[in-house]
Protein backbone atom coordinates (compact mmCIF):
# COMPACT_ATOMS: atom_id res chain seq x y z
CA UNK A 1 0.00 0.00 0.00
CA UNK A 2 2.67 2.46 1.35
CA UNK A 3 4.65 1.35 -2.26
CA UNK A 4 1.85 2.02 -4.45
CA UNK A 5 1.26 5.82 -1.84
CA UNK A 6 4.99 6.59 -3.23
CA UNK A 7 4.36 5.78 -6.78
CA UNK A 8 1.94 7.86 -7.08
CA UNK A 9 3.43 10.97 -5.22
CA UNK A 10 7.00 10.65 -6.23
CA UNK A 11 6.37 9.55 -9.74
CA UNK A 12 3.52 11.10 -11.37
CA UNK A 13 2.07 13.00 -8.59
CA UNK A 14 -0.15 14.70 -11.33
CA UNK A 15 -2.35 11.59 -11.68
CA UNK A 16 -3.30 11.36 -8.10
CA UNK A 17 -5.87 14.03 -8.68
CA UNK A 18 -7.16 12.54 -12.05
CA UNK A 19 -8.00 9.00 -9.71
CA UNK A 20 -12.01 8.75 -10.21
CA UNK A 21 -13.31 8.93 -6.76
CA UNK A 22 -14.19 5.49 -6.32
CA UNK A 23 -10.92 4.22 -7.08
CA UNK A 24 -9.38 6.77 -4.07
CA UNK A 25 -11.98 5.31 -1.91
CA UNK A 26 -11.71 1.53 -2.46
CA UNK A 27 -7.87 2.08 -1.87
CA UNK A 28 -8.23 3.48 1.52
CA UNK A 29 -10.97 0.76 2.19
CA UNK A 30 -8.88 -1.63 2.02
CA UNK A 31 -6.36 0.09 5.23
CA UNK A 32 -7.86 -0.72 8.89
CA UNK A 33 -4.99 0.56 11.08
CA UNK A 34 -5.98 3.21 12.42
CA UNK A 35 -2.40 4.62 12.73
CA UNK A 36 -2.03 4.06 8.93
CA UNK A 37 -5.62 5.92 8.19
CA UNK A 38 -4.40 8.66 9.84
CA UNK A 39 -1.30 8.94 8.32
CA UNK A 40 -3.07 8.60 4.82
CA UNK A 41 -5.79 11.40 5.42
CA UNK A 42 -2.75 13.93 6.11
CA UNK A 43 -1.63 12.93 2.28
CA UNK A 44 -4.37 14.61 0.51
CA UNK A 45 -7.75 16.63 0.71
CA UNK A 46 -8.91 13.63 -0.94
CA UNK A 47 -7.70 11.15 1.09
CA UNK A 48 -9.16 12.57 3.67
CA UNK A 49 -13.30 12.91 2.00
CA UNK A 50 -12.51 9.43 1.72
CA UNK A 51 -12.39 8.78 4.83
CA UNK A 52 -16.29 8.05 5.73
CA UNK A 53 -16.27 5.63 3.22
CA UNK A 54 -14.09 3.31 5.41
CA UNK A 55 -15.38 -0.21 6.18
CA UNK A 56 -12.97 -1.46 9.46
CA UNK A 57 -10.84 0.26 11.72
CA UNK A 58 -8.26 -1.20 14.52
CA UNK A 59 -6.72 0.11 17.29
CA UNK A 60 -3.76 -1.71 18.68
CA UNK A 61 -2.78 -2.18 21.89
CA UNK A 62 0.04 0.03 22.59
CA UNK A 63 -1.22 2.99 20.07
CA UNK A 64 -2.03 5.56 22.74
CA UNK A 65 0.88 4.95 25.33
CA UNK A 66 2.86 8.44 24.37
CA UNK A 67 -0.19 10.37 23.96
CA UNK A 68 0.19 14.41 25.10
CA UNK A 69 -2.14 16.92 24.78
CA UNK A 70 -4.05 16.55 27.32
CA UNK A 71 -6.32 14.17 24.86
CA UNK A 72 -7.77 10.68 26.18
CA UNK A 73 -7.87 7.66 23.64
CA UNK A 74 -11.64 7.53 23.75
CA UNK A 75 -11.90 11.25 22.24
CA UNK A 76 -9.56 10.14 19.68
CA UNK A 77 -11.15 7.08 18.70
CA UNK A 78 -14.38 8.97 18.83
CA UNK A 79 -13.76 11.54 16.62
CA UNK A 80 -11.75 9.12 13.94
CA UNK A 81 -15.22 7.43 14.41
CA UNK A 82 -17.69 10.25 13.57
CA UNK A 83 -15.96 10.74 10.16
CA UNK A 84 -16.43 7.28 9.05
CA UNK A 85 -20.44 6.78 7.71
CA UNK A 86 -20.76 2.74 7.64
CA UNK A 87 -18.50 1.03 9.70
CA UNK A 88 -19.07 -2.33 9.59
CA UNK A 89 -15.87 -3.86 11.87
CA UNK A 90 -13.79 -2.38 14.67
CA UNK A 91 -11.69 -3.77 16.63
CA UNK A 92 -10.21 -2.22 19.41
CA UNK A 93 -7.18 -3.58 21.69
CA UNK A 94 -6.21 0.04 23.39
CA UNK A 95 -7.57 0.86 26.90
CA UNK A 96 -11.13 2.55 27.09
CA UNK A 97 -13.80 3.35 29.27
CA UNK A 98 -17.15 2.11 29.34
CA UNK A 99 -18.37 5.92 29.00
CA UNK A 100 -15.96 5.84 25.73
CA UNK A 101 -17.75 2.71 25.13
CA UNK A 102 -20.95 3.79 24.65
CA UNK A 103 -20.33 6.75 22.91
CA UNK A 104 -19.21 4.90 20.29
CA UNK A 105 -21.54 2.89 19.75
CA UNK A 106 -24.32 5.14 20.07
CA UNK A 107 -22.60 7.11 16.83
CA UNK A 108 -22.15 3.91 14.99
CA UNK A 109 -25.54 2.69 14.74
CA UNK A 110 -27.03 -0.24 12.80
CA UNK A 111 -24.16 -0.68 10.35
CA UNK A 112 -21.57 -2.09 12.53
CA UNK A 113 -21.31 -6.24 11.91
CA UNK A 114 -18.24 -7.28 13.41
CA UNK A 115 -16.85 -6.15 17.06
CA UNK A 116 -13.77 -7.16 18.94
CA UNK A 117 -12.93 -5.89 22.17
CA UNK A 118 -9.62 -6.27 25.24
CA UNK A 119 -12.13 -5.50 27.94
CA UNK A 120 -8.74 -5.47 30.50
CA UNK A 121 -11.90 -5.65 33.39
CA UNK A 122 -11.04 -8.87 35.21
CA UNK A 123 -10.43 -7.48 38.37
CA UNK A 124 -13.38 -7.13 39.98
CA UNK A 125 -13.54 -3.63 41.43
CA UNK A 126 -13.21 -2.11 37.92
CA UNK A 127 -16.10 -3.24 36.68
CA UNK A 128 -18.03 -1.53 39.97
CA UNK A 129 -16.83 2.00 38.77
CA UNK A 130 -17.97 1.34 35.22
CA UNK A 131 -21.86 2.38 35.18
CA UNK A 132 -22.79 1.18 33.20
CA UNK A 133 -20.46 -1.63 32.59
CA UNK A 134 -18.31 -2.14 29.15
CA UNK A 135 -20.88 -5.17 28.50
CA UNK A 136 -23.95 -3.70 28.96
CA UNK A 137 -22.64 -0.90 26.54
CA UNK A 138 -22.29 -3.42 23.93
CA UNK A 139 -26.27 -4.15 23.94
CA UNK A 140 -26.52 -1.06 21.71
CA UNK A 141 -24.84 -2.92 18.87
CA UNK A 142 -27.90 -4.81 18.42
CA UNK A 143 -27.27 -5.23 14.46
CA UNK A 144 -23.81 -7.62 15.24
CA UNK A 145 -22.93 -10.51 13.36
CA UNK A 146 -19.36 -11.42 15.34
CA UNK A 147 -18.44 -10.38 19.02
CA UNK A 148 -14.87 -10.62 20.33
CA UNK A 149 -14.36 -10.23 23.71
CA UNK A 150 -11.02 -10.49 25.75
CA UNK A 151 -10.55 -10.36 29.53
CA UNK A 152 -14.04 -10.30 30.19
CA UNK A 153 -15.46 -10.11 33.88
CA UNK A 154 -18.80 -11.62 33.81
CA UNK A 155 -20.29 -12.33 36.95
CA UNK A 156 -23.58 -10.39 36.86
CA UNK A 157 -25.97 -10.67 33.71
CA UNK A 158 -25.40 -8.50 31.19
CA UNK A 159 -28.23 -5.78 30.14
CA UNK A 160 -28.42 -6.75 26.57
CA UNK A 161 -31.85 -7.41 24.26
CA UNK A 162 -31.59 -10.37 21.68
CA UNK A 163 -28.93 -10.25 19.21
CA UNK A 164 -31.09 -11.27 16.56
CA UNK A 165 -28.08 -11.58 13.80
CA UNK A 166 -24.82 -12.77 16.14
CA UNK A 167 -23.72 -16.06 14.55
CA UNK A 168 -20.44 -16.01 16.15
CA UNK A 169 -19.00 -15.57 19.65
CA UNK A 170 -16.04 -15.58 21.32
CA UNK A 171 -14.57 -14.85 24.69
CA UNK A 172 -11.40 -15.75 25.84
CA UNK A 173 -9.47 -15.08 29.05
CA UNK A 174 -13.10 -14.44 31.42
CA UNK A 175 -14.01 -14.76 34.62
CA UNK A 176 -17.63 -15.94 34.64
CA UNK A 177 -20.99 -16.80 36.70
CA UNK A 178 -23.36 -20.05 35.34
CA UNK A 179 -26.40 -17.56 35.41
CA UNK A 180 -24.46 -14.41 33.56
CA UNK A 181 -23.16 -16.72 31.29
CA UNK A 182 -26.59 -18.10 30.92
CA UNK A 183 -28.56 -14.73 30.33
CA UNK A 184 -25.37 -13.78 28.17
CA UNK A 185 -26.08 -17.09 26.07
CA UNK A 186 -29.97 -16.50 25.70
CA UNK A 187 -29.14 -13.44 24.44
CA UNK A 188 -27.69 -14.50 21.48
CA UNK A 189 -30.33 -17.34 20.26
CA UNK A 190 -29.41 -18.21 16.68
CA UNK A 191 -25.46 -18.63 17.54
CA UNK A 192 -23.61 -20.76 15.20
CA UNK A 193 -20.25 -20.65 16.61
CA UNK A 194 -19.36 -20.30 20.71
CA UNK A 195 -15.41 -20.15 22.00
CA UNK A 196 -15.31 -19.95 25.42
CA UNK A 197 -11.38 -20.12 25.83
CA UNK A 198 -9.70 -19.68 29.20
CA UNK A 199 -12.86 -18.73 31.51
CA UNK A 200 -13.18 -19.58 35.16
CA UNK A 201 -15.89 -19.67 38.09
CA UNK A 202 -17.84 -22.34 36.13
CA UNK A 203 -19.73 -24.57 38.10
CA UNK A 204 -22.47 -25.77 35.82
CA UNK A 205 -22.95 -24.83 32.51
CA UNK A 206 -26.28 -25.05 30.37
CA UNK A 207 -25.87 -24.23 26.40
CA UNK A 208 -29.63 -24.47 24.42
CA UNK A 209 -28.51 -22.99 20.86
CA UNK A 210 -30.63 -24.54 17.97
CA UNK A 211 -28.40 -23.56 15.21
CA UNK A 212 -25.00 -24.01 16.86
CA UNK A 213 -22.33 -25.99 14.73
CA UNK A 214 -18.85 -25.02 16.08
CA UNK A 215 -18.48 -25.22 20.13
CA UNK A 216 -14.89 -25.01 21.40
CA UNK A 217 -15.05 -24.74 25.56
CA UNK A 218 -12.15 -24.57 27.74
CA UNK A 219 -12.83 -24.30 31.67
CA UNK A 220 -10.41 -23.46 34.37
CA UNK A 221 -10.19 -24.89 37.39
CA UNK A 222 -10.63 -27.62 39.44
CA UNK A 223 -12.34 -29.64 36.23
CA UNK A 224 -15.60 -30.37 38.01
CA UNK A 225 -17.52 -28.76 35.90
CA UNK A 226 -20.44 -29.58 34.50
CA UNK A 227 -21.84 -29.50 30.98
CA UNK A 228 -25.34 -29.68 29.26
CA UNK A 229 -25.41 -29.07 25.42
CA UNK A 230 -28.48 -28.86 22.98
CA UNK A 231 -28.10 -28.16 19.74
CA UNK A 232 -29.11 -30.63 16.96
CA UNK A 233 -26.99 -29.00 14.68
CA UNK A 234 -23.66 -29.69 16.13
CA UNK A 235 -20.62 -30.49 14.07
CA UNK A 236 -17.46 -29.86 15.87
CA UNK A 237 -17.20 -29.91 19.62
CA UNK A 238 -14.06 -29.41 21.98
CA UNK A 239 -14.50 -29.33 25.65
CA UNK A 240 -11.71 -28.80 28.69
CA UNK A 241 -12.39 -28.91 31.90
CA UNK A 242 -15.72 -30.93 32.65
CA UNK A 243 -16.34 -34.14 34.75
CA UNK A 244 -20.08 -34.56 33.57
CA UNK A 245 -20.85 -33.91 29.64
CA UNK A 246 -24.38 -34.25 28.25
CA UNK A 247 -25.20 -34.02 24.76
CA UNK A 248 -27.75 -36.25 23.51
CA UNK A 249 -28.35 -34.69 19.69
CA UNK A 250 -25.49 -35.76 18.21
CA UNK A 251 -26.49 -36.71 15.00
CA UNK A 252 -24.52 -33.88 13.03
CA UNK A 253 -21.33 -34.19 14.88
CA UNK A 254 -18.32 -35.30 12.79
CA UNK A 255 -15.34 -33.98 15.37
CA UNK A 256 -15.30 -34.33 18.85
CA UNK A 257 -13.04 -33.48 21.94
CA UNK A 258 -12.71 -34.12 25.33
CA UNK A 259 -10.16 -33.45 27.69
CA UNK A 260 -9.72 -32.85 31.04
CA UNK A 261 -6.31 -31.81 32.46
CA UNK A 262 -6.93 -31.26 36.29
CA UNK A 263 -9.71 -33.56 36.96
CA UNK A 264 -11.90 -36.79 36.47
CA UNK A 265 -13.92 -37.43 33.64
CA UNK A 266 -16.62 -39.44 35.52
CA UNK A 267 -19.96 -39.59 32.78
CA UNK A 268 -20.20 -38.61 28.81
CA UNK A 269 -23.40 -38.97 27.83
CA UNK A 270 -24.06 -38.61 23.75
CA UNK A 271 -26.24 -39.87 21.46
CA UNK A 272 -25.32 -41.81 18.39
CA UNK A 273 -22.97 -40.58 16.43
CA UNK A 274 -23.25 -42.04 13.14
CA UNK A 275 -21.28 -38.92 11.28
CA UNK A 276 -17.97 -38.86 13.70
CA UNK A 277 -14.98 -38.95 12.00
CA UNK A 278 -12.20 -37.31 14.45
CA UNK A 279 -12.57 -38.29 18.37
CA UNK A 280 -10.08 -37.32 20.75
CA UNK A 281 -10.14 -38.16 24.63
CA UNK A 282 -7.19 -37.12 26.95
CA UNK A 283 -6.78 -36.36 30.37
CA UNK A 284 -4.81 -37.80 33.43
CA UNK A 285 -7.88 -39.79 34.76
CA UNK A 286 -11.04 -40.98 33.30
CA UNK A 287 -13.60 -43.76 34.90
CA UNK A 288 -13.45 -46.80 32.87
CA UNK A 289 -17.49 -46.58 32.17
CA UNK A 290 -16.91 -43.07 30.47
CA UNK A 291 -13.64 -44.28 28.46
CA UNK A 292 -15.58 -47.66 27.23
CA UNK A 293 -19.29 -45.96 26.49
CA UNK A 294 -17.13 -43.43 24.01
CA UNK A 295 -15.10 -46.14 22.14
CA UNK A 296 -18.53 -47.87 22.39
CA UNK A 297 -20.53 -45.03 20.49
CA UNK A 298 -17.32 -43.96 17.94
CA UNK A 299 -17.86 -47.43 16.14
CA UNK A 300 -18.28 -45.05 12.96
CA UNK A 301 -14.98 -43.36 13.50
CA UNK A 302 -12.29 -42.78 11.30
CA UNK A 303 -9.44 -40.68 13.59
CA UNK A 304 -8.63 -41.71 16.98
CA UNK A 305 -6.33 -39.86 19.24
CA UNK A 306 -6.21 -41.33 23.08
CA UNK A 307 -3.92 -40.32 25.63
CA UNK A 308 -5.16 -41.07 28.81
CA UNK A 309 -2.85 -42.27 31.46
CA UNK A 310 -4.90 -43.73 34.08
CA UNK A 311 -8.63 -44.74 34.82
CA UNK A 312 -10.51 -45.14 38.31
CA UNK A 313 -13.74 -44.42 39.73
CA UNK A 314 -12.29 -42.40 42.79
CA UNK A 315 -8.54 -41.39 44.16
CA UNK A 316 -6.52 -44.35 43.25
CA UNK A 317 -5.08 -44.16 39.68
CA UNK A 318 -5.49 -47.45 38.15
CA UNK A 319 -3.93 -48.93 34.84
CA UNK A 320 -6.76 -50.12 31.63
CA UNK A 321 -8.09 -52.99 31.87
CA UNK A 322 -7.29 -55.58 28.92
CA UNK A 323 -8.75 -54.83 25.40
CA UNK A 324 -9.20 -57.68 23.25
CA UNK A 325 -7.07 -56.57 20.04
CA UNK A 326 -9.41 -58.42 17.52
CA UNK A 327 -12.54 -57.32 19.17
CA UNK A 328 -11.58 -53.25 19.28
CA UNK A 329 -10.74 -52.88 15.57
CA UNK A 330 -13.95 -55.21 14.47
CA UNK A 331 -16.13 -52.77 16.41
CA UNK A 332 -14.29 -49.61 14.80
CA UNK A 333 -14.03 -50.99 11.20
CA UNK A 334 -13.55 -47.67 9.32
CA UNK A 335 -10.76 -46.51 11.54
CA UNK A 336 -8.21 -45.31 9.41
CA UNK A 337 -5.87 -43.61 11.56
CA UNK A 338 -4.75 -44.60 15.18
CA UNK A 339 -2.76 -42.04 17.62
CA UNK A 340 -2.61 -44.31 20.77
CA UNK A 341 -0.55 -43.45 24.16
CA UNK A 342 0.85 -45.52 27.01
CA UNK A 343 -2.22 -46.30 28.93
CA UNK A 344 -4.01 -47.40 25.84
CA UNK A 345 -1.42 -49.29 23.73
CA UNK A 346 -0.66 -51.22 27.20
CA UNK A 347 -4.33 -52.67 27.78
CA UNK A 348 -3.35 -53.64 23.93
CA UNK A 349 -0.69 -55.70 25.04
CA UNK A 350 -1.65 -57.73 27.73
CA UNK A 351 -1.59 -61.41 27.93
CA UNK A 352 -4.60 -62.33 26.36
CA UNK A 353 -5.54 -59.44 24.23
CA UNK A 354 -4.51 -61.27 20.73
CA UNK A 355 -5.64 -64.89 21.69
CA UNK A 356 -9.10 -64.31 18.86
CA UNK A 357 -6.65 -63.06 16.44
CA UNK A 358 -6.68 -65.61 13.16
CA UNK A 359 -5.69 -66.11 9.94
CA UNK A 360 -8.76 -64.43 8.59
CA UNK A 361 -8.39 -61.39 10.86
CA UNK A 362 -8.26 -58.02 8.92
CA UNK A 363 -7.57 -54.33 9.88
CA UNK A 364 -9.34 -53.24 6.76
CA UNK A 365 -8.83 -49.13 6.44
CA UNK A 366 -5.84 -48.74 8.97
CA UNK A 367 -3.57 -46.50 7.11
CA UNK A 368 -1.50 -44.74 9.61
CA UNK A 369 -0.91 -45.54 13.70
CA UNK A 370 1.23 -43.33 16.43
CA UNK A 371 2.20 -45.09 19.40
CA UNK A 372 3.67 -43.55 22.18
CA UNK A 373 5.30 -46.17 24.51
CA UNK A 374 6.57 -44.95 28.06
CA UNK A 375 7.85 -48.46 29.66
CA UNK A 376 9.72 -51.42 28.98
CA UNK A 377 6.79 -54.04 30.88
CA UNK A 378 5.76 -56.88 29.34
CA UNK A 379 7.77 -55.98 26.51
CA UNK A 380 7.08 -59.25 24.52
CA UNK A 381 3.27 -58.99 24.01
CA UNK A 382 4.03 -54.82 23.04
CA UNK A 383 6.68 -56.59 20.25
CA UNK A 384 3.86 -58.61 19.54
CA UNK A 385 0.75 -56.41 19.12
CA UNK A 386 3.43 -54.10 16.53
CA UNK A 387 4.16 -57.05 14.77
CA UNK A 388 -0.28 -58.15 14.88
CA UNK A 389 -0.71 -54.27 13.37
CA UNK A 390 1.90 -54.65 10.61
CA UNK A 391 0.55 -57.88 9.86
CA UNK A 392 -3.08 -57.70 9.60
CA UNK A 393 -3.39 -53.54 8.62
CA UNK A 394 -3.45 -54.30 5.07
CA UNK A 395 -3.43 -50.68 4.22
CA UNK A 396 -1.28 -49.69 6.58
CA UNK A 397 1.30 -47.02 5.21
CA UNK A 398 3.19 -45.62 8.10
CA UNK A 399 3.59 -46.71 11.68
CA UNK A 400 5.51 -43.97 13.90
CA UNK A 401 6.58 -45.45 17.49
CA UNK A 402 7.30 -42.77 19.72
CA UNK A 403 9.49 -43.57 22.86
CA UNK A 404 8.93 -40.85 25.80
CA UNK A 405 10.85 -40.76 29.35
CA UNK A 406 11.29 -44.51 28.73
CA UNK A 407 13.49 -45.76 32.10
CA UNK A 408 14.85 -48.65 34.02
CA UNK A 409 17.13 -49.55 36.23
CA UNK A 410 18.04 -52.89 34.33
CA UNK A 411 18.68 -53.30 30.96
CA UNK A 412 15.23 -54.42 30.15
CA UNK A 413 14.65 -51.15 28.64
CA UNK A 414 17.69 -51.45 26.54
CA UNK A 415 16.50 -54.93 25.32
CA UNK A 416 13.17 -53.37 24.25
CA UNK A 417 14.71 -50.64 22.63
CA UNK A 418 17.09 -53.08 20.43
CA UNK A 419 13.43 -55.08 19.61
CA UNK A 420 12.23 -51.63 18.54
CA UNK A 421 14.70 -50.93 16.20
CA UNK A 422 14.89 -54.57 14.66
CA UNK A 423 11.26 -54.49 14.12
CA UNK A 424 11.45 -50.85 12.45
CA UNK A 425 15.05 -52.40 10.19
CA UNK A 426 12.44 -54.92 9.13
CA UNK A 427 9.71 -53.62 8.70
CA UNK A 428 11.38 -49.92 6.96
CA UNK A 429 9.09 -49.27 4.20
CA UNK A 430 6.55 -48.18 7.34
CA UNK A 431 7.59 -47.99 10.47
CA UNK A 432 9.52 -44.75 11.99
CA UNK A 433 11.04 -44.13 15.73
CA UNK A 434 11.18 -40.86 16.99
Amino acid sequence: MLGIESYLFDCCPQRMDSLPDAIVQSILSHMSNAKDVASCICVSKRWKDSMPYLRSLYFPRNLFDNLTGGNTPDNIVRQMLQSILQLEELVVYCPFTSAGLASWLSNLGSSLRYLELRMDNLVEHQSCVDIPSKLDCIGAAWNLESLKLWGVLMVHSPKWDIFQKLRNLEIVGARLEDLALADALRACPNLTQLLLLGCEGLRSVSIELPQLEQCKLDFYGLGNCSLSLTSPKIEFLEVQGCSWIRARETQCLRNLSIANNSGRVYMVDLGKLVALEYLSIRGVQWCWDAISKMLQLASEVKHLYMKVEFTGDFEALLPFPEIDFVEFFNCHPKLQKFDIHGAMFAALCQKNSLRNVDSSFVIPCLEEVIITVRSPLNAEQKMSTLESLVKYGKNLKKMTIKILQMKSSHSSADDFFEDICRFRYMNRKIVSIE
